[in-house]
């Protein structure tokens, strides 16, 4: 768990970075309708999470900067016993005090008033430029509304975008995000060695989705980070696939994009195994070309290279594996140039990750250029080659293979750590934990 004086700390980072006469707001997530009047199981924003760690809805966080002062101020929903009975307990204002350290602690109901009283003699105002949220239009509507104001010295005259500096502080990981990332790896290693074990033949995608969900459940994590995708035979062309509703076939691959959510915190794991338990021989040739691009790439990771780099690095090793396997004809650099090789690894490498599983981080700086690697930043590393089954330019014994490998890895201060290194990924340690389940 991390604790509450890293929250603080977050805050106090916030607000060094704001401009003086400023304020800053950011709103819990809000409730999302599912249908007519049911909804989907809360989540709280990421944001919000990142500079508060408090996950109950219908809150805001309001930073104040003066010319030499600062203000942290918390409205919670107020304590109501019929509610309560309906949704469950509330922290209320009265405890939310003892728990947060911060100067102030209201309900929701006063949020209004207090903010008009906070953004008098304010230049500007921090916030979710892009938000729909209608709280955000709130506050729009009050500036608006204080701009006729006759009694202020000034009001805010202008709008900046709160999730620039949000965004860019959870780039670098603290050591207590790390060990929950490595917690949610810990827990999606085991389901991920389970459905290696599973005799798999005649079951249905959702049935190995359904297992993962139990795994991540019963070893403490809230959810998975992301719809688990299930994908037997051609269907692990489709990047996204999501459905999980057909029959697995012996001699096909599985690939399996699948990773728990703890304490906010994702973990992204991929890996493409056989229904059988064992790799055919053209599996295994395009198996081991990405797993070769795959470790290529992790070895580059090291402060100071830039993500453009570690793509270049990819492509030009998948490329190579494309001309083996006689899919693609010519010399790697040319078909590289004229993106050959994109039809059959059309993503990116990899992404950030964190708090969200595809971390909302700058990939650019305020010069707009591209940033570099710095010890504590956590990204994703998952080459793939997807080799469609209609595809007649591939030569037959390939088609309908898909392949991914993905792994999650942290930057350190001369090269970097793979955080779900023991998670079953060669060929022989897959088809080894198969043959131990007989």
């Amino acid at each position: 768990m991390i604790k509450e004086e890293i929250y603080k700390s977050r805050r106090e980072s916030f607000l060094r970075r704001m401009k003086k006469e400023s304020a800053a707001l950011f709103f819990s997530a809000p409730q999302k309708v599912r249908s007519n009047d049911t909804e989907y199981p809360y989540r709280q924003d990421s944001d919000f999470y990142y500079l508060t760690g408090f996950k109950e809805d219908n809150s805001v966080l309001l930073l104040i900067k003066g010319k030499k002062t600062t203000k942290e101020i918390l409205f919670v929903q107020k304590k109501d016993e019929t509610l309560e009975l309906w949704t469950g307990k509330r922290l209320g204002e009265t405890e939310a005090k003892k728990r947060f350290s911060v100067d102030k602690v209201y309900t929701s109901k006063r949020f209004e008033a207090k903010l008009k009283k906070s953004l008098l003699n304010k230049k500007r105002v921090y916030l979710d430029i892009f938000s729909e949220d209608k709280r955000v239009l709130q506050v729009k509507e009050l500036v608006k509304e204080l701009s006729k104001s006759r009694s202020a010295k000034y009001t805010p005259k202008e709008f900046l975008h709160a999730r620039d500096i949000s965004q860019a502080m959870r780039l670098k990981k603290t050591s207590q995000e790390i060990e929950l990332i490595k917690k949610a790896l810990s827990i999606t290693k085991e389901a991920h060695h389970r459905a290696m074990k599973m005799k798999k033949a005649g079951i249905r995608e959702y049935e190995l989705q359904a297992m993962f969900e139990y795994e991540f459940k019963k070893n403490g994590a809230y959810s998975d980070a992301y719809t688990t995708i299930v994908a037997g035979g051609n269907r692990g062309n489709t990047l996204h696939y999501v459905q999980n509703s057909e029959v697995l076939k012996r001699g096909e691959l599985i690939l399996i994009d699948a990773g728990c959510e703890y304490e906010m915190y994702a973990s992204d794991i991929t890996r493409t195994i056989p229904v059988s338990g064992k790799f055919t021989k053209s599996q295994k040739e395009v198996y081991e070309a990405v797993l070769k691009t795959q470790l290529l790439v992790i070895d580059a990771i090291r402060p100071g290279i830039k993500k453009s780099e570690l793509q270049e690095t990819a492509r030009k090793s998948l490329c190579e594996a494309l001309i083996k396997l006689g899919i693609l004809k010519g010399d790697v650099k040319t078909l590289v140039k004229e993106n050959r090789d994109k039809k059959y690894f059309p993503h990116g490498i990899g992404h950030w990750m964190g708090i969200d599983v595809h971390d909302q981080c700058p990939y650019k700086d305020e010069k707009g250029e591209e940033i570099t690697l710095e010890e504590g930043m956590v990204l994703t590393v998952e080459p793939g080659l997807y080799l469609q089954q209609d595809d007649k330019e591939v030569p037959k014994r390939y088609r309908g293979i898909a392949i991914r490998i993905e792994d999650d890895i942290l930057v350190t201060k001369e090269g970097c750590e793979n955080l779900s290194f023991d998670i079953a990924k060669t060929v022989q340690e897959i088809e080894s934990l198969f043959l131990q389940s007989l």
